[in-house]
């Protein structure tokens, strides 16, 4: 075939996507949105500015991401695991708006438990961050290491929570124990997701190898 009919023929060329460029984007709003509870839990009223349109834009990515998807002709990842990958970031950002709801809902501003335990899901987000980069470049042994590096994150949220848990009996008031509780397992339950994630990773990983 002559050179003239590759050039007619090159726009039948599958599209090759920046899957994991663009799963990471969804995992930089996450970590925005976190970056900003903590903020908010430590007197910055504004930053809930932020946790409200992480929302939106996460939405954004994560559309992008899925026309991306269907799009690619070959992936770094399985399909099913960019998708249950990207489904555990969202459901990571949707849990943390859900919290800054209802911390303003039940009139219960966060407390220093919160924006402690808000800084630990900013962390393992960020060894998330670093185990999909490594995902990508077929990185085993830092993709491990990273999600490991998120369970450890998320195993002192444990201890957090539990700590801030045994304060709540210095609070007088029934009404604000109940809602910091709420705060608190809220802040547990995001935890639990992010495992979900590293834990995906690592499933990735063993079925790559």
């Amino acid at each position: 075939m002559g050179g003239g009919d590759l050039s007619r023929h090159r726009w039948f060329l599958p599209e090759t996507p920046d899957v994991i460029g663009l799963l990471r984007a969804q995992v930089a709003i996450t970590i925005s949105a976190l970056d900003a509870l903590v903020a908010w839990a430590q007197g910055e009223a504004a930053a809930i500015d932020t946790i409200d349109g992480a929302e939106q834009r996460g939405d954004e990515a994560k559309r992008a991401l899925f026309v991306a998807l269907r799009a690619a002709f070959v992936t770094p990842l399985e399909p099913e695991d960019v998708f249950a990958l990207s489904r555990g970031i969202d459901w990571v950002l949707n849990y943390t708006r859900d919290l800054a709801t209802e911390s303003r809902v039940m009139e219960c501003p966060p407390d220093d438990a919160v924006a402690d335990m808000g800084r630990l899901l900013a962390e393992s987000m960020r060894a998330i961050d670093r185990a999909v980069e490594a995902l990508g470049t077929a990185d085993e042994t830092g993709a491990t290491e990273a999600a490991d590096a998120a369970i450890a994150a998320e195993r002192q949220l444990e201890r957090r929570y539990y700590e801030g848990m045994g304060t709540l009996l210095d609070h007088h008031g029934r009404a604000e124990r109940i809602a910091r509780r709420e705060l608190y397992r809220r802040c547990s339950r995001i935890g639990e997701l992010v495992i979900d994630v590293a834990e995906r990773v690592i499933y990735a990983v063993v079925k790559q190898s």
